[in-house]
């Protein structure tokens, strides 16, 4: 019998003139949100303080991570008017602080780093103060994709390593565990963005597991860390193996800080993008 979901995992419903005006601009610019294509349970707090995660590059994915929501299909061509809208949102909605994610697009030469460049090219020339975090897929570990990024140079450089290297193929069939590693280490060695990185738990990890883990993103040297609890979306997906109770993550931030992690959020409604604001 599966475990019920703890109280403390749920979230009210929040309709305010602030969450439809989020709505609003969003619609009217046509983009997507990993707030609702993840079905994230902290949307509702997110839109009430007028901010996002703006979703580039469609709303399909070229892989099929068994925890994810984001459905798999053959994605459309890139909107190249894209940038201009989110930029436009942006200053509409007058964020200090812009979060930018994708879908993987394993089916574009560059993997859509240079869709992501243009994307802080633009919010940089409407609302220049404006600070920039990207949230990216792996891009094959292709440098010159990543070379692209450096040089649009957001502040933040995201890059979830999700699960521990025991459940990749089980989570993340069609990901390497490695190649994530070296992506975060390429974008450190290459250049000054801060970089950012975050695990689900809950799938059946130990808590060896993700020590090990913590201390592998730590040694290329992973600046912010988010650690959060898996809610498995539908049936589909894979089943939650565990639900972490409150104290356990008062462990897990111990951990944290005795790897040496000085920036990280670690709860259990924390996801990658969550108060990204409050970590820089």
């Amino acid at each position: 019998m599966r475990e019920r979901l703890p109280e403390y995992l749920k979230r009210p419903i929040i309709d305010t003139d602030k969450t439809r005006t989020v709505r609003r601009i969003l619609k009217t610019n046509c983009l997507n949100t990993v707030c609702e294509n993840a079905r994230c349970p902290n949307k509702n707090e997110c839109y009430a303080k007028n901010t996002t995660t703006f979703l580039i590059m469609g709303n399909v994915c070229t892989r099929n991570c068994r925890y994810c929501n984001i459905g798999c299909a053959k994605p459309e061509p890139l909107d190249i008017n894209e940038p201009e809208h989110i930029a436009k949102a942006v200053k509409e909605l007058r964020l200090k602080y812009s979060v930018i994610t994708s879908v993987t697009r394993d089916d574009l030469p560059d993997g859509g780093a240079q869709h992501f460049a243009n994307c802080i090219y633009s919010i940089r020339k409407l609302s220049p103060y404006v600070k920039i975090e990207i949230l990216t897929p792996d891009f094959k570990g292709d440098t010159q994709a990543l070379d692209t990024i450096i040089t649009a140079h957001p502040d933040v450089f995201n890059h979830n390593i999700e699960t521990v290297r025991e459940l990749f193929k089980t989570a993340r069939p069609q990901a390497i565990y490695e190649r994530s590693l070296d992506v975060l280490k390429y974008i450190k060695n290459n250049s000054n963005i801060l970089t950012k990185s975050g695990l689900m738990i809950g799938l059946g990890e130990t808590f060896g597991q993700i020590e090990t883990t913590l201390i592998d993103l730590k040694n290329v040297g992973c600046d912010i860390l988010t650690i959060g609890q898996y809610i498995q979306p539908s049936k589909e997906h894979l089943p939650v193996a565990k639900y972490y109770r409150l104290e356990e993550y008062e462990i897990l931030k111990s951990m944290a800080q005795n790897i040496g992690f000085k920036h990280y959020q670690i709860g259990p409604l924390v996801r990658s993008s969550y108060r990204a604001a409050e970590l820089v």
